[in-house]
């Protein structure tokens, strides 16, 4: 009984995998400091088939949002947008100066080493939506290298 229960149960999950068709690598988020309400997170997403990522929830946050940074003029400027496309097998990087993910007004503070449970919301062509829930480990941000030069 038990190996047909398991069976089932991997037939189940790989299923699930195979429909929702994305795959969610290197998720990391910037740990804070006590009192910062706002932090980003950043990942690779690859979709098998046209999608677009429509909406992003985490518990840890009061406000979630997709957001772009892009140069204006000489100003670098940041902006929630409503979607991101993610064309069939082209990988997706959600990185610091680019797309990323904002947790706003968070609940508590982000410390090195947390896993932050978070749900992106993914929509076909055919406009059925999947929920993708991603563990994303909070990391401390050293400064950069270039910065320790007197």
């Amino acid at each position: 009984m038990k190996k047909l229960l398991l069976s089932a149960l991997l037939t189940l999950s790989f299923s699930s995998a195979a429909f929702a068709q994305v795959s969610v690598k290197e998720a990391w988020a910037r740990a804070t400091v006590p009192q910062q309400k706002v932090t980003g997170a950043f990942m690779q997403i690859t979709s098998g088939k046209d999608m677009r990522l429509v909406e992003v929830r985490s518990p840890v946050a009061a406000n979630v949002e997709l957001h772009k940074m892009e140069m204006d003029g000489d100003v670098m400027k940041m902006r929630a947008v409503d979607e991101l496309a993610l064309p069939a097998g082209k990988m997706v990087e959600l990185k610091p100066g680019s797309y990323h993910i904002m947790l706003m007004d968070l609940k508590a503070q982000v410390k090195e080493g947390d896993m932050l449970p978070v749900t992106l919301v993914v929509e076909g062509k055919d406009k059925k939506r999947e929920n993708i829930e991603v563990q994303v480990v909070a990391k401390t941000m050293k400064p950069a290298a270039s910065m320790h030069h007197h």
